[in-house]
């Protein structure tokens, strides 16, 4: 965890804490984690729950990675984020990758050219080639240094062997990647979170001088760790903490792979990772550069989308939204920002087909890999754009955070109006509108004699307001 100050436009750290909790040691084949490990995670989320509640915290992001993306978290997430005190994010591994590469190149600078950043954790390893702030590359792979233990080294004693095994199976995985990584190149390599800092460590332990992670250096600790043979005789090996000792030699043959398949030569440590990704992003947010706006506005081109149509329909979504947002409670920047977002590419699925181009689109951006957006929020703005059209399934919402859950009738309400009101197409502008909303109803005071010479615009009202009512909505207009 990391907490942070701006001054003058800038994050200035004020407390690190770190705790190794080894959460995927406890998953099992079928995603389900034991109460050990739930308990070891809760206690220590409890702990960092308390400093939350002592700083003067505004915005605050935690995010769940690999472990949280394979586990069935029905039960331990609610206790998770209670012990906290603050929601946490499931996030995809690519999503993962590039806030990484984004704290890497925020704590080394961007000087360098392009980069290889590779960030080995308990069940991923996050590979990716980048310039400056921008990633090109960037793949999350199966693989980690707690998955690997338990996979290659869980008996009491290993040996070369065993290590070779390891070695051969991250090579398996680095594969599929190997041959474009190495045609983008790059100027300077850079590991890290707290494996690549544990084999960093242990390598100066044996070689003093050794700032950074070469071929020769990663041999030498792999011959001392394989002539250790376990975990306690490691954990007495000078520069290698206790906390470590059980799953370095999977980190090692990890590290062996990338700098094999990779053709690394050296790589350099890196004090920010995922962490400072974060707090960057977050600041990025609080500065209005939400990389969030330029994924959209990227998906928008990549699928040919309409942009004029758009920016109409989210300029009457905006308008809709204003006369109702106090009245039902989204009076927020979040249902704004969803609002605009699934406003721009709610045509999504014109580019598979007419029919049902809703649910197109729903699948496309519930499954996408879309950068800064979390788990939970593809699944909103997959479900607002699922549903602004025809018949609304009440299933859609059921799977949604709390919060969201009891914002999205409403705000698919807006959305469908703006949607309609927009049908022709054309530069045509909306009329004043006058909107009277109340906690279960909303209604439109059109100017006089509009519907009448609208008559298409009145029998579409008319018909939506049946598909309002299954929105909680009571929908009167005139």
């Amino acid at each position: 965890m990391v907490i942070a100050r701006l001054d003058h436009g800038e994050p200035l750290l004020i407390d690190r804490i770190r705790e190794q909790v080894q959460l995927g040691g406890g998953l099992d084949h079928e995603g389900r984690l034991d109460a050990a490990a739930m308990d070891r995670a809760v206690a220590c989320l409890e702990r960092f729950g308390q400093r939350l509640r002592e700083s003067p915290a505004i915005r605050v992001r935690a995010v769940g990675t690999a472990t949280f993306r394979s586990a069935e978290l029905l039960d331990f997430l609610p206790r998770a984020q209670t012990a906290l005190g603050a929601p946490i994010e499931v996030i995809s591994g690519t999503e993962e990758a590039r806030l990484v590469y984004l704290g890497v190149a925020r704590s080394l600078g961007f000087d360098s050219g392009a980069r290889l950043v590779v960030d080995i954790g308990g069940r991923s390893t996050e590979c990716i080639v980048g310039e400056r702030s921008r990633p090109i590359e960037a793949h999350s792979l199966a693989m980690g240094c707690v998955s690997f233990t338990d996979q290659f080294f869980g008996d009491a004693r290993f040996d070369r062997d065993q290590f070779r095994t390891a070695v051969l199976a991250a090579e398996l995985e680095l594969e599929p990647i190997r041959r474009r990584f190495r045609d983008l190149g790059w100027v300077e390599a850079a590991g890290s979170s707290g494996t690549v800092r544990a084999v960093a460590a242990a390598i100066e332990a044996l070689q003093p001088g050794s700032s950074r992670i070469d071929p020769a250096g990663l041999k030498a600790l792999a011959r001392s760790l394989i002539k250790a043979g376990n975990a306690d005789a490691i954990a007495r090996l000078p520069g290698v903490k206790d906390e470590r000792a059980g799953v370095l030699v999977a980190g090692v043959a990890i590290l062996t792979a990338v700098f094999e398949r990779l053709g690394v030569e050296s790589m350099t440590v890196s004090p920010g990772a995922l962490r400072e990704g974060l707090m960057y992003d977050l600041l990025g947010r609080i500065k209005h550069e939400d990389v969030r706006e330029r994924t959209v506005t990227a998906w928008q081109s990549r699928f040919a989308i309409d942009t004029a149509h758009a920016a109409r329909v989210e300029r009457t979504a905006r308008r809709i939204l204003n006369g109702v947002s106090a009245a039902w409670g989204l009076a927020d920047e979040d249902c704004e920002a969803f609002l605009a977002w699934a406003a721009r590419l709610h045509e999504l699925g014109l580019s598979v087909a007419w029919s049902q181009n809703q649910r197109h689109a729903e699948y496309i951006v519930g499954n996408a890999d879309l950068a800064g957006f979390s788990r939970d929020e593809q699944s909103v703005l997959a479900a607002l754009i699922g549903s602004h059209r025809r018949r609304v399934r009440d299933v859609k919402f059921s799977g949604l955070p709390e919060r969201w859950r009891v914002r999205m009738p409403k705000l698919t309400a807006v959305l469908r109006l703006a949607v309609l009101l927009e049908r022709s197409r054309g530069p045509r502008r909306v009329p004043a509108i006058e909107y009277r909303a109340s906690d279960g109803a909303l209604h439109l005071d059109f100017p006089a004699e509009w519907l009448r010479s609208h008559p298409l615009t009145r029998l579409d009202l008319e018909q939506e307001a049946s598909r309002q009512s299954s929105l909680g909505v009571a929908f009167t207009f005139e």
